[in-house]
C-alpha cells in the first residue's frame, strides 16, 4: 500500500511544485484538474503524461494533508480518500 505522507522521492516533491506553480498562475479561486499538472510534469507530445496521474494525485493527497490544497468534486471540498471519479484541485481556504 502506498503511503501518502511520504514524498514519492524527488518526483513527488516535483510534482507538489507543479501543483502549486499551476495554482499560483491561476486565481485565487481557480482550480485545475489532476491531468493539468500531469502534463505540465511531463512535458512531452504524446500519452506518456497518463503515467504521472497516480504520482498526481498522490502528491494532491499530500497538499491536502499539509493544509495548502483542497480536493473538489462538484466544486465542494471532499475527503481524498472518499473522493470517486473526477476531481478537481484548488489552494486551502
Amino acid at each position: 500500500m502506498d503511503d501518502d505522507r511520504q514524498p514519492d522521492g524527488h518526483q513527488g516533491r516535483r510534482l507538489e511544485e507543479v501543483i502549486l506553480d499551476l495554482l499560483d498562475r491561476r486565481g485565487p479561486d481557480a482550480t485545475i484538474c489532476p491531468s493539468d499538472a500531469a502534463r505540465a510534469a511531463y512535458g512531452g507530445g504524446d500519452d506518456g503524461w497518463r503515467a504521472l496521474m497516480e504520482p498526481v494525485r498522490r502528491a494532491a493527497r499530500r497538499l491536502v494533508t499539509a493544509g495548502a490544497v483542497e480536493i473538489t468534486q462538484g466544486g465542494r471540498p471532499v475527503e481524498p480518500e472518499r473522493a470517486r471519479g473526477p476531481v478537481r484541485i484548488r489552494r486551502a481556504r
